[in-house]
């Protein structure tokens, strides 16, 4: 059996420690290179330009107390009108007749409440001087009495058809500018129809339809300023005073007013103008976009645990911004998320993280 020399031995055992530190060099350079970033939770609220038009705060629809034929109208759209001026007419000829009829009706009543009270007149002169019963006294004066009702009756209808007569006038409750009209001349309408639309003079909405995912907190009190789309200098400050809490089925927006402190010279009514709004803060993580992956179809993110081995977690993306995204579930902050280097990792594989500044990490 040979024996093996000192020498030999030295040189066997140098050989096979150097081939141990050579596969674990091998193994630690097989462990991919990433760049970690530290998540950090911020409030982010998105913002939004809108273009919307200005407004009258109040804007009536007038309309025609009865029904009939219209015979004249004075107004039309743009035009400026005052307090109790006539915009319209409708033939008077119906309601003239039943004027007519009351006031023949009144006319008779007071012929019989003449008649009846020289009646009873006469009775009382002869009932103390025993000419007549008490009978025919008491029914003399039931008849006064009835004949002055009926009167009384006669009178309130003539009243009411001469003001039903008077609504054939359609006339503007207030100061205003005319913004719509609903009919013309010669149209035959029904009580209530709106026929004239109406702006009152008065203060001043901007009214936009924002989209529902926007949010505008309406107990925001900060300025908003509003401008003149087609001339920018033209500006005016106000506050969101209303939002509809009712979302439109055609458009899916919400309507917004906001109420302007004061009107400048150039924005009148029907002016296009816009603002710059923002929603309500939410949470979110920025992160670059080379972060974000895919778990099948849906967006994630990988994840390095303690141990250095990394997991995919799912993400919502809320917004996609230039170069980085903001992601509002998914990730609670402190969490270590790769951010470059990730497009050959596996869930549980163990990564090697580069120095901040260290080239070569695939982005």
């Amino acid at each position: 059996m040979p024996v093996l020399r000192p020498n030999l031995i030295i040189c066997l055992g140098l050989a096979l420690l150097l081939a141990a530190c050579g596969e674990k060099k091998n193994i630690e350079s097989q462990r991919p290179r990433v760049a970690v970033q530290v998540a950090q939770t911020n409030e982010y609220a998105s913002a939004a330009t809108l273009t919307g038009d200005i407004q009258a705060r109040v804007q009536t629809e007038l309309s025609f107390r009865v029904g009939g034929k219209i015979i004249s109208r004075s107004v039309d759209v743009g035009d400026r009108v005052t307090a109790k001026q006539v915009l319209a007419r409708l033939d008077p000829k119906d309601l003239q007749t039943d004027v007519d009829s009351a006031a023949a009706q009144v006319f008779a009543e007071q012929a019989r409440v003449t008649q009846a009270s020289a009646a009873f007149g006469r009775q009382q002169k002869l009932l103390p001087k025993g000419y007549t019963s008490q009978s025919e006294y008491d029914t003399a004066e039931a008849a006064l009495l009835s004949s002055r009702s009926a009167l009384k009756a006669a009178e309130a209808q003539l009243a009411s058809a001469r003001e039903q007569l008077s609504y054939t006038a359609l006339v503007a409750d207030a100061a205003g500018i005319i913004t719509a009209r609903q009919a013309e001349v010669g149209q035959v309408v029904q009580a209530t129809m709106p026929i004239f639309s109406l702006a009152v003079d008065g203060p001043r909405d901007a009214v936009f339809n924002v989209y529902e995912a926007l949010k505008v907190d309406p107990r925001n009190d900060r300025k908003v300023t509003v401008r003149l789309v087609d001339d920018p200098q033209v500006q005016a400050l106000g506050r969101v005073r209303e939002v509809n809490p009712t979302v439109s089925a055609q458009s899916g927006t919400v309507q917004v007013k906001v109420g302007l402190d004061s009107t400048p010279k150039g924005m009148e009514l029907g002016s296009v103008v816009s603002a710059t709004v923002s929603a309500a803060g939410k949470a979110g993580v920025e992160l670059p976009w080379s972060a974000l992956t895919k778990a099948l179809h849906d967006p994630a993110v990988w994840v390095m645990d303690k141990d250095g081995k990394v997991s995919l977690q799912p993400v919502t993306v809320s917004r996609y911004l230039t170069g980085k995204v903001v992601i509002s579930e998914g990730l609670k902050g402190g969490e270590s998320v790769v951010v470059a280097g990730g497009q050959t990792l596996h869930p549980g594989v163990e990564v090697e993280v580069a120095p901040a500044s260290a080239e070569g990490v695939a982005p």
